[in-house]
């Protein structure tokens, strides 16, 4: 394994704060939908894994040239999972104190923790706030008893509503979850889900279709005919009517999946669609680095007790690097920034890549996706974005506009 003393790299180029991503992934249970890198444990090796990380932390900070006198900027940092609220409060409040020493943190850094709405850990959200923590994301999904018992979650209607009413207490930004295209759901009971949800916390929603992921308990029910899902036409359509239902909360649809408030959008997940640089630490984690204008993709061993074992060796679980190619950094930001409501600036994606936006899509479908409405040339041709038809089939458009 390589030493635990990292070689200094060139601080990230300059003009842009840095996202730092912290994975936790440890879980009460496993979801059926779920294909995240989460893992059930009886018993959380707290000080273990809290150590870890915080030990991976200093090592990147250290990689990347930080120093007393020469510490990048952090915009947001987004602790995720598994289920982050299973972490001690004192955890979060040390990991929060060194980002805090080894780096500078803007003034409106935004701090992000998602929980989910069990007992247990809305008890916790209160030493949450009092350790740093300014952002919640609510892992809600639905607000309908027999939709909640379907996706295996461990939390009830009251729970959630509770986790709701207690998060809007005690903190400024708050942000849930909920899975649509769920078998049997009409758009009536959509609707008024969708209702009884933004009339408790109108700030940020974000939205995921139920879809069968390889690996998961719902791939082998689904291959049993154990249920059945929604067909496309309706799919479309429950997810228009969240469109309608979130402009009548004042939120609007920024993302594919994601509605808020003006100025309540994830700074953190910005910084992901709009390609910015983020550090990403933990089991599993991924991360886009930019030195010397080369920008490096990381990954870290994915199973927690390899990844702690690597990090207590050599003081990081990194097993894959590379310095990505400009044709690799434009398909990434095409993929990623098509996704958002306000596109890709055409000179931005030039600087970040290398490559002219143009340049970088196949030209016979980007001339078909214009003449069809699903794309279009924004502020005299500086930037290009995805119309609301185009979002709708944003998936297939992707496959065959991107080189």
């Amino acid at each position: 394994m390589p030493s635990d003393a990292p070689s200094p790299r060139p601080a990230p180029d300059a003009g842009e704060t840095l996202a730092l991503y912290v994975h936790w992934p440890f879980c009460l249970s496993k979801c059926p939908y779920c294909d995240f890198n989460s893992h059930v444990r009886d018993v959380i090796p707290q000080a273990r894994f809290g150590n870890a990380l915080r030990r991976e932390l200093a090592h990147e900070a250290a990689r990347i040239g930080a120093t007393p006198d020469r510490r990048p900027v952090l915009g947001s940092i987004f602790l995720g999972g598994g289920t982050p609220s299973l972490m001690d409060p004192a955890t979060v409040a040390g990991l929060l104190e060194d980002a805090g020493r080894l780096f500078r943190l803007s003034p409106e850094i935004e701090i992000t923790l998602e929980a989910n709405p069990t007992s247990v850990e809305t008890g916790r959200l209160r030493a949450f706030r009092d350790s740093g923590v300014n952002r919640i994301s609510v892992g809600l999904q639905s607000l309908d008893p027999e939709a909640l018992r379907f996706l295996g979650r461990e939390h009830s209607v009251p729970q959630a509503i509770a986790a709701l009413e207690q998060a809007r207490a005690l903190f400024g930004r708050i942000s849930f979850d909920l899975i649509y295209a769920r078998p049997g759901q009409s758009l009536a009971s959509w609707r008024a889900e969708l209702d009884q949800a933004l009339g408790l916390v109108s700030d940020h929603l974000s939205l995921y279709q139920l879809t069968i992921e390889p690996g998961t308990r719902f791939e082998s029910l689904y291959r049993q005919n154990r249920f059945r899902l929604p067909d496309d036409e309706l799919a479309a359509r429950l997810y228009e009517e969240t469109a309608s239902v979130a402009a009548r909360h004042g939120l609007l649809g920024y993302e594919v999946s994601n509605y808020a408030r003006p100025g309540a959008e994830s700074r953190h997940n910005l910084t992901y669609w709009r390609y910015g640089d983020y550090l990403g630490i933990g089991p599993g984690a991924h991360g886009r680095m930019t030195f010397d204008g080369v920008t490096h993709a990381t990954r870290r061993h994915r199973a927690p007790e390899p990844w702690a074992e690597r990090v207590e060796q050599a003081g990081t679980g990194t097993t894959h690097e590379e310095a990505l190619s400009p044709r690799e950094k434009a398909r990434e930001m095409l993929l990623m920034g098509l996704r958002l409501d306000e596109g890709i600036a055409a000179d931005r994606f030039a600087r970040r890549t290398g490559m002219d936006l143009i340049e970088a899509t196949e030209p016979d479908i980007l001339l078909a996706a214009l003449e069809e409405g699903y794309l279009q040339w924004g502020e005299g041709g500086a930037r290009l974005r995805a119309t609301a038809e185009g979002r709708l089939r944003l998936e297939s458009l992707l496959a065959a506009l991107v080189v």
